[in-house]
């Protein structure tokens, strides 16, 4: 594999920010889920309760742009929404106060970037946002920003884009594709879902005022026909990647990860067959369980994690979901499972867990996330 190390395109400047201090201050202990509407460019919020959803005040949000990408601060104390206009890259920032409800701080202005997916590192400092802007010259770009957390401003750090030359690669891929980025729970490692040109990961240093982002396995590629890697998550414990594939013998693909570079291994028996399209993947949080969102299936398969790693189909799995099942998240307490329809009608699934059948997805509820058809397409839960 060959990489080149391009010069960072964009920029970070125009920025709207917030004169006061934060509003809210620490919500720990509050449980809410906030999903980015596509169609109608609103950001939705919900407090979580017993089997039920709650709209925030306020919500549905305006943005002002179209979303693409959404994450919660490791303190629960900010959103980041991530989308474009005109051409042009924004990231929101929102303090979450009492009941939820959003108060906009800054309106982060970043050139070209076109953030697909987003996540912010365990100790807070650090947003590092999947950038689709190099896309059409075969590069995937990850942007590296630091978090000013009380104003929710982002100033750019080191950027770094990756070129795969697929003429070097056996087999060879089809286009790079971003589609997801994971920060391991220990902070040292960040995975990379490239669509086609398979996974990448990456060892970071959190503590570091660079963010010393670098390469450290070349991307990952399985065999079967017209494979693609959308989505991808790690286990509580930071032992295992899955990543959602789609493509014949595609499916929820287990991976071990071990030493400090993050070196992957398959689990045996990987992947095991899901639904057609494999969009999003979610670990519960004892690590126990994992839910791969089959996009076109409208269905949501779910899998038991044996103590060497391998997976199993979970009883009556796949379970019923909404058209076009998008994206997935576990709720704070651990205790729901949400899932974000594109297709909408209802646009918003809550789930909570068999208490007889372990693993088991029961359907609680569905909501909408504003005057259809918003489309939906990320979902993210305060941790």
């Amino acid at each position: 594999m060959v990489f080149a190390i391009l010069p960072f395109a964009t920029g970070c400047n125009g920025f709207f920010v917030y004169p006061g201090s934060l509003p809210g201050g620490s919500t720990s202990g509050s449980d809410y889920v906030y999903v980015a509407n596509a169609t109608t460019g609103t950001l939705a919020g919900f407090s979580v309760g017993t089997g039920t959803l709650t709209a925030v005040s306020g919500s549905p949000y305006t943005l002002g742009f179209t979303p693409s990408a959404v994450v919660v601060n490791p303190a629960d104390t900010i959103v980041f929404v991530a989308g474009t206009s005109g051409g042009l890259g924004y990231i929101a920032a929102y303090s979450i106060g009492s009941g939820g409800a959003l108060t906009l701080l800054t309106n982060n202005a970043v050139g070209v970037a076109s953030e697909v997916a987003m996540d912010v590192s365990p100790n807070g400092e650090w947003l590092l946002g999947l950038d689709r802007s190099g896309q059409a010259l075969g590069s995937a770009i990850v942007d590296e920003y630091t978090i000013n957390t009380s104003t929710g401003a982002l100033t750019l750090g080191t950027g770094v884009s990756y070129n795969i030359g697929s003429a070097s690669l056996s087999p060879t891929p089809g286009s790079v594709v971003p589609s997801g980025i994971k920060i391991a729970p220990g902070g040292g490692l960040v995975f990379v879902a490239l669509g086609t040109a398979g996974t990448m990961d990456f060892t970071f240093n959190q503590s570091s005022t660079s963010g010393a982002l670098t390469a450290s396995q070349t991307a990952f590629l399985a065999s079967g026909s017209g494979l693609a890697d959308n989505a991808l998550t790690v286990s509580p414990n930071g032992s295992y990647l899955y990543v959602a594939r789609s493509g014949t013998n595609g499916g929820v693909a287990a991976y071990t990860i071990s030493g400090s570079s993050g070196v992957l291994a398959p689990v045996s028996g990987t992947p095991l067959a899901a639904g057609t399209q494999p969009y999003s993947v979610v670990v519960n949080s004892a690590g126990t369980d994992v839910y791969v969102a089959n996009r076109t299936s409208g269905s949501i398969s779910g899998y038991s994690v044996a103590s060497n790693g391998t997976l199993a189909a979970l009883g009556q799995s796949p379970y019923n979901s909404g058209n076009s099942v998008t994206a997935l998240a576990i709720d704070k307490t651990g205790d729901y499972l949400l899932a974000a329809a594109y297709g909408g009608s209802p646009d918003l699934w809550l789930y909570s867990f068999d208490s007889s059948v372990a693993g088991k997805l029961d359907l609680s509820n569905t909501y909408s996330t504003g005057s259809d058809p918003t489309n939906p397409v990320a979902i993210a839960a305060t941790h």
